[in-house]
């Protein structure tokens, strides 16, 4: 009986319908157990890791790393030993993705005929010739001589991919950084990341040796063409009194998740008109009923679960500030799902505590802190980042008075939370005290909330914080 499964891009999401194979933790051919790690995916919002669900072996890898794909599409097969690798190759072939995004995709399903296009009949089936019978049909239908087709299988067989490769038109470098076949000479068969760097340094990839896997030009394989860059005479060092002459920085390239993370902040502040409101509140009342509804409850909620429970208060009476913004259309929700930032050992995440409108104090706690534990073990999924509908961002453990946050798109505000300080004010009877205060930052996306629906916002919440009792109302 055949094992043979296809190994597909997953979907974390409504949100979510491509991925990039960031990096496979598994060899071809290689067996794997259940709960291994197999690859790497990128998305817009995380780089996740996809772990086996059952024992197995990675009989034929698909998709390279470095290559951005639907959600669907076959990234790999997995087989056991007793399938023959021509029923993994034509299982390969024949697979096709549950859905699809592309061109005829959409045409079929709006009810427009696919456009088609004529085809040559195709050459003869040259006579004994080293072929799978997926290439074979394939190369029929393409139009693609095999007589000219160079074999990358076992004992140069060729291979469906040798096909699609052989049909594959020559891309031009001002559209996709791919250098040009000369006319009349094999296209070759290279990952993406040595297509672009044979591109950055006018390497012909048609005079390079393959090493990677199935005949393919793999990054090292360019990389050794590179010419290496003379180095520069050494400049003398200007001597500055207290500074070492040779304090070289530490170069740190930056990690996927860091990638990922800076260019969607980058994005949010250079595409978001932000503007901020801020305040501070009174929170002795808070700090004495945490230490008694605490143990009442049963529970070791911090500062930062109650403020996270006022917000979702304050956001359910303030459905204007409770949006997503996507396009030109906002969103607004009934309930609220807050995103909580937390510092994990792969960057900064907000995973999301949901419905924390309708939640106790203590619920909220123990929501927060196994995301918090699944954070700084690597295991969250893309559920529990996507769909918030606000964020707050507390740095005033680390001692931090205040401080302005970029807002986490599609989200329309996040609350800055800056550390409590003992401040002397003024009494109403004119007389003087100690008080506990704590500095708050609304940035708001303007496109969707106004200043004057951010500040009734944050009335809302300073309420709550100086008399908490009404958070168990």
């Amino acid at each position: 009986m055949s094992s043979i499964r296809a190994f597909t891009m997953p979907k974390w999401g409504i949100e979510m319908l491509e991925g990039t194979v960031a990096e496979w933790l598994v060899a071809e051919g290689e067996a794997f157990t259940r709960g291994q790690k197999l690859v790497l995916i990128e998305t817009d919002k995380i780089v996740n890791e996809v772990e086996a669900e059952f024992d197995g072996s990675l009989r034929k890898m698909v998709a390279q790393a470095g290559e951005r794909l639907p959600v669907g599409a076959l990234l790999g097969v997995f087989a056991g030993a007793g399938d023959s690798q021509a029923d993994i190759e034509a299982f390969a072939a024949a697979f096709r993705p549950a859905e699809t995004s592309t061109a005829v995709g959409n045409a079929a399903a709006s009810g427009a005929p696919a456009p088609t296009a004529a085809v040559a009949a195709p050459p003869p089936v040259p006579a004994n010739v080293n072929a799978s019978p997926e290439a074979i049909a394939a190369a029929a239908r393409l139009g693609v001589d095999l007589a000219q087709v160079k074999g990358t299988g076992r004992d140069g067989r060729i291979s469906r991919q040798d096909v699609d490769q052989a049909a594959r038109p020559v891309a031009h470098p001002a559209l996709g950084g791919v250098l040009p076949t000369p006319s009349g000479r094999e296209f070759p068969l290279a990952s993406p990341a040595a297509r672009r760097i044979a591109s950055e340094h006018g390497i012909d990839l048609a005079g390079i040796t393959a090493t990677g896997g199935r005949g393919r030009i793999s990054k090292a394989d360019v990389l050794a063409r590179v010419a290496p860059v003379p180095a520069a005479a050494p400049a003398r060092a200007a001597v500055v009194p207290g500074i070492a002459p040779d304090n070289k920085p530490e170069i740190v390239p930056m990690d996927r998740v860091r990638k990922v993370v800076a260019r969607r902040l980058t994005e949010a502040k250079s595409t978001i008109p932000h503007f901020y409101l801020r305040m501070s509140v009174t929170v002795d009342a808070l700090l004495a009923l945490r230490k008694t509804a605490n143990r009442i409850l049963g529970c070791e909620a911090s500062i930062n679960d109650y403020l996270v429970r006022a917000c979702g208060v304050a956001l359910a009476r303030h459905p204007d500030v409770n949006v997503q913004v996507h396009g030109d259309a906002i969103h607004r929700f009934r309930h609220a799902d807050v995103s909580v930032a937390v510092a994990s050992p792969n960057g900064l995440v907000t995973p999301i505590v949901r419905g924390v409108d309708v939640l106790r104090v203590d619920a909220v706690a123990a929501a927060t802190k196994d995301l918090i534990a699944r954070a700084q073990a690597g295991r969250l999924s893309m559920g529990d980042l996507e769909g918030g509908t606000f964020t707050v961002s507390n740095l005033g453990m680390f001692g931090i008075d205040q401080f302005d946050a970029i807002i986490n798109p599609p989200q329309g505000a996040i609350l800055a939370v800056g550390g409590i300080q003992r401040v002397f004010v003024e009494g109403a009877d004119g007389t003087g005290r100690f008080a506990s205060k704590m500095a708050l930052a609304l940035s708001c996306d303007h496109r969707a909330i106004d200043g004057a629906a951010g500040a009734k916002f944050m009335a809302t919440l300073r309420g709550l914080l100086e008399d908490p009792q009404s958070l168990f109302d």
